[in-house]
C-alpha cells in the first residue's frame, strides 16, 4: 500500500520533464493547469441555483465532483504515484456516471429500466462501483477506458442538438465539440509524439489537454442540463444565459430556470 504512495510509482509519465521547475512537484505545468477546475465550479455552483432549486440539486454534485477531478490531477501531476493516477481517473469516472444518471434520457432507457429514472440511477451507481473496482486492478487501461465513455456522451450530445432549434444552443454545441477534439488531439499528441514536441521545447499538450477538456465538459453538461428540462419538464422554460454578460457569447454559459419566461429572445 505505502509503495503506491511513493513518488513515481505510476507507470505513467507524461511528457513534461519532471522536477525541472520546482524540487518538490514533478510535473509543474501540468500540476498548475488544474486551477481552471478551481476557479469555474463554484461560479457554477452559484450560476446553477436556480436549477438545482426548480429543477435538479444534483447539478451541484456534479459541479463538486469537478473540484475533486482537479484536486486529483493536480495531485497525480504532483506525485507521479499510483494513488494519485487512481484517484484522478476514478474521479473522472464518477463525474461521468453523475452526468449519465442525471441527464441520459429516458427515450434512450432499455426496456428493462420501464422508464424508472431511479432505476437506472442505481444500476449506474452499481456500474460505477464495478468499474472503481475494475480500475483498481487494472489501471494500464483505466485512460483508454475512460476514453470509451466520450463515445456515447458525443452521441448523446449529437443527438440532443438535432432536436434543438435554439440557435444560442446550437452554437454552444459545436464550440464544445470543437474544444472536445482540440483536447483528445493534445492528449494523443503528448502520449505518441512525446520527442516532437520536446524537440521544439514545448512538451507541455498534457496541460493544454486540462484546459481543453474542463471546457469541453463543462460546457457539455450545461447543454445536457438544458436538454434534461427540454424533455422532461417542458412547463419550466429553460432559458441558456452567460456570464457576465448575456449578449457574450464566449462568456461562462449556464441554465436558468423561466417558467413565466415569454417571447423566443434566447432563440437567435
Amino acid at each position: 500500500m505505502w509503495k503506491h504512495l511513493e513518488p513515481g510509482s505510476s507507470p505513467v509519465d507524461w511528457c513534461e520533464g519532471n522536477y525541472l521547475i520546482s524540487p518538490v512537484i514533478a510535473e509543474f505545468v501540468n500540476t498548475l493547469s488544474n486551477i481552471i477546475f478551481f476557479l469555474l465550479p463554484p461560479l457554477l455552483i452559484h450560476l446553477f441555483k436556480e436549477y438545482g432549486k426548480f429543477v435538479n440539486p444534483g447539478i451541484h454534485i456534479i459541479w463538486a465532483l469537478m473540484i475533486v477531478v482537479g484536486l486529483s490531477s493536480a495531485y497525480f501531476h504532483a506525485t507521479l504515484s499510483l494513488i494519485g493516477q487512481l484517484l484522478d481517473e476514478l474521479a473522472i469516472l464518477w463525474v461521468f456516471m453523475a452526468a449519465f444518471s442525471m441527464f441520459y434520457p429516458r427515450r434512450h432507457f432499455p426496456y428493462v429500466f420501464q422508464n424508472n429514472r431511479k432505476l437506472f440511477s442505481v444500476a449506474t451507481l452499481i456500474f460505477s462501483i464495478a468499474g472503481t473496482g475494475f480500475a483498481i486492478m487494472h489501471p494500464a487501461v483505466n485512460a483508454f477506458a475512460l476514453m470509451t465513455l466520450g463515445i456515447p456522451a458525443c452521441y448523446l450530445l449529437i443527438d440532443g442538438l438535432k432536436r434543438c432549434r435554439c440557435g444560442r444552443v446550437l452554437r454552444l454545441g459545436v464550440r464544445s465539440a470543437s474544444m472536445w477534439f482540440i483536447a483528445v488531439f493534445c492528449w494523443l499528441s503528448d502520449r505518441l509524439f512525446c520527442d516532437a514536441w520536446s524537440a521544439i521545447n514545448f512538451p507541455y499538450l498534457h496541460a493544454l489537454w486540462h484546459i481543453f477538456i474542463f471546457i469541453a465538459s463543462y460546457t457539455a453538461l450545461v447543454l445536457f442540463a438544458y436538454f434534461a428540462v427540454k424533455d422532461e419538464c417542458p412547463e419550466k422554460t429553460p432559458v441558456l444565459k452567460y456570464w457576465p454578460k448575456d449578449n457574450f457569447e464566449l462568456g461562462i454559459p449556464y441554465v436558468t430556470i423561466r417558467s413565466y419566461y415569454k417571447g423566443h429572445k434566447n432563440e437567435i
